[in-house]
């Protein structure tokens, strides 16, 4: 009789193993994972308010049995589907819990709860920076100081390893017009300083001349001979003038479009001339009032480059139909900033701005298209995004202003304290002419022109003090109401001195300087 074979043991191969251990592994692995997921604050960390506007809740449960509690209350919440969004943008500075619990939840181990504990701080970090004192161009600067409440600073966009105490000290290249720095914490809040480098002026005695007037003999031999004799160091040769003409062959696209370049002088022969004579050379741009720019850009359907009316039609007031652009307009900007530093490339040793303003008149009336502050900011801001460009040339920067911009800083968008610190100099032209009667208790300033300037550049000089901006004055060398020769001239050079300055610009606009005796004591 046959017996039963018994059955024989049967085991499992390796690959059946794998399987079931993966398929165990998938078990354990969903029973760990979190019933809850919350995205926008975690555990520990510190955050700013902004940044918990939208803090977004994930739950496996039946939303409607889940319960979102925010320092221990019923959180303000909103359902998104199956998500909850919770604003805790209102939340005070300080420590902060947010509880999310689920029926369906995991079993409870350590690291996969649903409490959060965080920081909300709204606190900026404090940046003090020590004054910078000025340099020579040529020469490095320090910029020194320390941040409290900060994790990080930045220095132009590079990260700076802080001492202990927070303190700082970064060396600027010569040639920097200024320098970036961002004070970070934990939570995201920022403090942030443009720094700008102020570089001591050599000081100047100059004349104005405009491009025509230096390719005709008959003005210039005699301006060089007064640069020969001392009586002067500085010839100050326009590049844009008031007719938007540019007095050399620019090869700035722009320039070249509207038909602005002229060839009234070879910038790298004049330059090499002058310096080689120990001259210092001004370059003067005319920047907003600019007839050429404006007519193009009208024509052409750019009618944003220009300043209008509050009907939209082009802004004249006087200085013509298409005169005045648009400060506000980025391409505007652009176009004076390029021809600055095309001419600092070449060699010129400053870059002076003229027109750096709105047209007079009131303000009510005029539309600036993509103003997006005041337009005294806006044309301290177009300063700022200035210097940089010319500095590293190796080129200083001035603005023309009004003698009005004293007192007066919004009649023509002038603020002094908002120019000062993008500029090297400001260069006030308080021509007595100019004045009305009775300014500064003046009965009758044409007739006063020590008085006049003397009280009028005090002014500029209280603005500017603890700056390192220099106050260098166009002063008056032509004739209106009153004939000016070389005594009038001298009285306004010593007005100057009177205050401390002993540089000058001498504005005459037939470029016929025949006061020269009135220069010869300066020299002395």
């Amino acid at each position: 009789m046959d017996r039963p074979v018994s059955a024989p043991h049967r085991f499992l191969v390796p690959g059946a193993i794998a399987l079931i251990v993966a398929g165990m592994l998938v078990l354990v692995v969903a029973w760990l994972q979190p019933d809850v997921t919350v995205s926008g604050v975690a555990d520990g960390g510190s955050f700013t308010p902004a940044a918990l506007r939208d803090v977004q809740i994930t739950a496996l449960a039946d939303p409607s049995e889940v319960e979102v509690l925010l320092d221990g209350a019923p959180a303000p919440v909103r359902r998104d589907g199956p998500r909850f969004v919770l604003d805790a943008s209102a939340l005070p500075e300080g420590e902060h819990t947010l509880a999310v619990s689920s029926p369906d939840a995991a079993m409870p181990l350590p690291g996969l709860g649903t409490n959060i504990d965080f920081t909300v701080d709204a606190t900026a970090p404090a940046l003090f920076v020590d004054p910078v004192p000025p340099t020579a161009l040529d020469a490095s600067a320090e910029v020194k100081g320390r941040v409290e409440g900060a994790d990080e600073l930045l220095v132009n966009g590079t990260p700076y390893e802080l001492d202990d105490d927070g303190a700082f000290s970064v060396t600027e290249p010569a040639g920097a017009a200024d320098v970036d720095l961002l004070a970070r914490d934990a939570a995201g809040n920022t403090t942030a300083q443009k720094v700008p480098i102020p570089v001591l002026h050599p000081g100047m005695r100059a004349v104005h001349m405009t491009g025509q007037a230096w390719s005709a003999p008959s003005l210039r031999e005699p301006v060089l001979q007064l640069a020969k004799d001392g009586a002067i160091d500085t010839i100050q040769l326009d590049i844009k003038d008031e007719s938007g003409e540019v007095g050399y062959a620019s090869q700035v696209p722009l320039a070249v479009e509207i038909g602005a370049v002229k060839g009234y002088y070879d910038p790298r022969a004049v330059l090499d001339q002058l310096h080689a004579a120990g001259i210092r050379v001004v370059g003067r741009i005319v920047a907003f009032r600019d007839p050429v720019l404006g007519a193009a850009s009208w024509r052409g359907g750019k009618h944003e480059r220009l300043v209008q009316n509050a009907n939209g039609t082009p802004y004249t007031s006087g200085y013509g139909q298409y005169s005045f652009t648009n400060f506000a307009n980025p391409e505007v900007r652009a176009y004076n900033v390029a021809l600055a530093e095309e001419a600092a490339a070449l060699g010129f040793d400053e870059i002076l701005y003229d027109y750096v303003r709105r047209p007079d008149g009131p303000v009510s009336g005029m539309h600036f298209e993509g103003l997006t502050t005041t337009p005294e900011q806006s044309i301290a801001d177009f300063l700022a995004e200035t210097r940089p460009e010319v500095r590293k040339h190796g080129t200083l920067l001035g603005a023309s202003v009004f003698g009005i911009a004293a007192t007066r800083p919004t009649q023509i968008a002038q603020d002094i304290t908002l120019m000062a610190p993008y500029t090297d100099y400001v260069a006030p032209m308080v021509y007595p002419s100019h004045w009305g009667r009775g300014e500064y208790g003046v009965a009758s300033p044409e007739s006063a022109p020590y008085d006049i300037t003397a009280r009028s550049l005090a002014d500029f000089v209280k603005l500017t003090h603890g700056t390192p901006t220099s106050v260098i004055p166009w002063l008056q060398a032509f004739s209106l109401k009153v004939a000016y020769g070389p005594a009038e001239v001298r009285a306004q050079i010593q007005a100057a001195e009177a205050n401390g300055i002993r540089s000058f610009i001498l504005w005459d606009p037939n470029c016929r300087y025949s006061q020269a005796a009135a220069l010869r004591p300066a020299t002395q």
